[in-house]
């Protein structure tokens, strides 16, 4: 790309120099033959004025100068030479000059001038003055010599400053090339720098952009697939200990044992249903959400686990809530989540209970634990004490939504609670 830049930028210079120069030198060669016959003209025409027309007229010997490199050559009116240098018999421009004229011309490798020779009224003669074409044409020569050295200075100054903004426009080219090259190859980390010219700036800016988008994008995947990893767990820890239950315990009957691996299955089925739907983020499911009928379900799932620690679920849900527009697969999973995070950390019964708040639905989740001593650390991705894979998962979801999830009550008895936001009618 640079080599072509350099290219056309010294072809169009060619280009420009041949338009103007060729006819700038044909105009310089015309200036000097015209200044060299002006100049012919001018001596012919100061020899004629010491020339004695009556010694012309009576035929007399006439002196005409001898010394500088200009012939001077005297006709009568019948075209015969009288004196100087030059043909014998009177020429074309001669011929021409006995007519009145004054002509010039080119013959022999000589610059002719000839001019009429007056006296009495008439025409008695003619002057013929030459010199050698050779100093003209080595004054045009000199000059096409001097324009070609010019021509080529431009030239390389030309190429120079070609070269100089073809590096100047290829350089970010080539960085923005290395940019995308290390893109495709999986370094979301890279940037392009500016480099003052607005396209490529912009096309920079546009591959910082995507760069971020897909360094976002590749963290939030892998963040995803571990929480999701995580929230698979706890399901399948259930159908294990079930069968493992089933194998210790030689009078089980395996009929029921199996019956009872469908409600675990289920839940993981759903599980993971909710869990694509969301790592999809087609918001497909994004529908009024009937709150109550929600918790319903909760209490169906969570009810009989809880109760097996010894532990009461209760239900609370203030009447003639709203009905927010979200995703009913993501507010599953993030109060899955935070029930979840009750029973393994939490103590005494757990109270599950929706409620009305400015612009939004709250559903708190509370229980009769010790609670939390740092509040940022149940949702710090991999914190010490277990909180953080699940928590950080249902904050991330609860976001997406537009929402949030809080810890209201650091403890003791600890609140953590998801608001979901409400339209605005």
């Amino acid at each position: 790309m640079r080599r072509r830049i350099v290219w056309s930028i010294v072809g169009v210079s060619v280009v420009v120099l041949l338009v103007l120069g060729i006819p700038l030198g044909i105009a310089v060669g015309r200036l000097y033959r015209n200044e060299a016959v002006l100049r012919l003209e001018r001596e012919a025409s100061e020899t004629r004025r010491v020339i004695n027309v009556a010694e012309l007229i009576r035929g007399d010997p006439v002196e005409l100068p001898k010394d500088g490199p200009i012939g001077f050559a005297l006709y009568s009116s019948a075209g015969r030479k009288i004196a100087g240098v030059g043909p014998a018999r009177a020429d074309d421009p001669v011929r021409r000059a006995l007519r009145g004229d004054v002509h010039d011309a080119r013959e022999g490798g000589r610059i002719v001038v000839a001019i009429p020779v007056d006296g009495n009224e008439r025409i008695v003669g003619a002057l013929r003055a030459s010199r050698p074409a050779a100093s003209v044409t080595d004054r045009i020569r000199n000059a096409w010599l001097l324009m070609v050295l010019a021509a080529g200075v431009a030239l390389a100054i030309s190429g120079l400053l070609a070269w100089w903004q073809a590096r100047r426009l290829t350089r970010p080219v080539d960085a923005l090339v290395e940019s995308a090259e290390r893109l495709g190859a999986g370094d979301f980390s890279v940037r392009s720098t500016r480099s003052g010219l607005k396209e490529l700036d912009e096309l920079g800016a546009a591959v910082n952009a995507t760069a971020q988008r897909l360094g976002e994008l590749l963290s939030r995947e892998r963040a995803f697939s571990a929480d999701a990893s995580h929230q698979l767990r706890t399901p399948i820890a259930g159908i294990r200990v079930t069968v493992e239950n089933a194998l210790l315990t030689p009078q089980t009957d395996a009929r029921a044992a199996l019956r009872d691996l469908l409600d675990p299955i289920d839940r993981l089925e759903a599980t993971v249903d909710d869990l694509l739907d969301l790592a999809r983020d087609t918001h497909g499911d994004r529908t009024e959400l009937d709150v109550a009928r929600l918790l319903d379900d909760l209490d169906a799932e969570w009810h009989g686990r809880l109760a097996a620690a010894a532990r009461p679920l209760r239900i609370e849900v203030e009447p003639q809530l709203s009905r927010p527009l979200v995703s009913a697969s993501a507010v599953r999973q993030v109060l899955d989540v935070m029930l979840a995070n009750a029973f393994e950390h939490g103590a005494g019964s757990v109270t599950v209970r929706a409620r009305r708040t400015p612009g939004a639905i709250a559903i708190d989740v509370a229980d009769e634990g010790p609670g939390v001593v740092d509040t940022r650390a149940p949702f710090e991705r991999r914190s010490g004490d277990g909180h953080g894979i699940g928590l950080a998962l249902a904050r991330a979801l609860a976001e997406a939504e537009g929402g949030r999830v809080v810890l209201e009550r650091p403890g003791p008895g600890p609140v953590f609670s998801l608001f979901v936001p409400i339209e605005s009618s």
